[in-house]
């Protein structure tokens, strides 16, 4: 695979509509499995995980069963499937979100699944109901294949990146209420009790995820703050004069507005080596992050991972 296939252009304004339906798509889903799932902590009970071919849940725990629900972005298909060999697949396409609630529902309880949940959107400005939400939406299945060929390729990055620290670190795992791919690393202090504000969504939820010191990573595909595909590091709480922070590379900037460093996906898959650029990004970002925040950084970090080798613990 060439490098523009790796990293394919994925321009948002080509794709917002299906973009904001497969949003409200994946909360759907993702309340399922919030509802089922015990709490853990920063709420990555609830989050989906980057596959070969789309988006899944993982193994959620519904009463003698556990529970599979699957994007399949490369045949358009939403799989639900059940550790007892039960099974139920329908059409992604162009529909209502009332339309695509109504067939997990039955997908759900065609599979002898607990098909109850939080029927209302979250982090979104407005929270129609799900149910009530009629109005039709398009759904582009390339430009969805696209974004999935480009979530793939940063997991990558982002998955390498995590090897290198060895305090509590977050899988690399994409959130519905926001819609971005993320991996958080932790200083292993307790942060300020945050003010909460985010639309529809209980402070109480957001001041347990920001509990503890963070600096965090990710990769939206667009739309909100952000009207382009772009990734975005921040430290909560914001040391002083991480805003001034020399970060790698060039286009990397400051967004005041929004208080994250933001790199334009634009500029990543523009040049000659797309993964090592993110990595300077990701790298310099949270250097500014542990070392203005004074991280235990020689405790907390280590060399990259490699395939088939053990770290390195006697230094030899």
């Amino acid at each position: 695979m060439n490098r523009t296939e790796a990293w394919p252009e994925i321009p948002f304004a080509e794709w917002r509509e299906s973009a904001a339906a497969l949003h409200l798509f994946l909360q759907i889903v993702g309340k399922y499995r919030l509802a089922r799932s015990p709490w853990v902590n920063h709420s990555w009970h609830a989050t989906f995980y980057v596959t070969s071919r789309g988006l899944t849940t993982g193994q959620v725990p519904d009463d003698r069963n556990s529970v599979e629900v699957e994007f399949d972005f490369l045949s358009g298909r939403l799989r639900v499937s059940t550790s007892g060999g039960k099974e139920s697949v329908f059409e992604l396409g162009r529909m209502t979100v009332a339309e695509f609630h109504g067939q997990f529902i039955s997908a759900l309880a065609s599979v002898g699944a607990n098909a109850s949940f939080h029927g209302r959107p979250n982090e979104l400005p407005e929270a129609i109901p799900f149910a009530e939400d009629t109005r039709e939406r398009p759904y582009d299945g390339a430009a969805v294949r696209r974004f999935h060929r480009a979530l793939l390729s940063v997991s990558d990055v982002l998955q390498s990146f995590r090897t290198g620290f060895l305090g509590k670190v977050s899988p690399v795992h994409l959130f519905w209420g926001s819609f971005d791919l993320a991996v958080t690393r932790f200083s292993g202090r307790t942060a300020p009790v945050h003010p909460g504000g985010i639309p529809n969504l209980p402070d109480a939820v957001t001041r347990e995820a920001y509990s503890h010191e963070v600096s965090s990573a990710g990769f939206w595909a667009g739309g909100g703050p952000i009207e382009e595909p772009a990734f975005y590091s921040y430290a909560y709480p914001q040391p002083d004069g991480f805003a001034e922070a020399m970060i790698k590379p060039g286009a990397a900037y400051f967004d005041a507005a929004f208080g994250e460093f933001i790199l334009p996906y634009a500029a990543v898959i523009g040049s000659a080596e797309p993964a090592a650029v993110l990595l300077d990004f990701l790298q310099s970002t949270y250097d500014a992050a542990a070392t203005l925040g004074k991280w235990d950084r020689q405790a907390l970090e280590c060399p990259m991972g490699l395939p088939g080798k053990p770290r390195d613990v006697l230094g030899g």
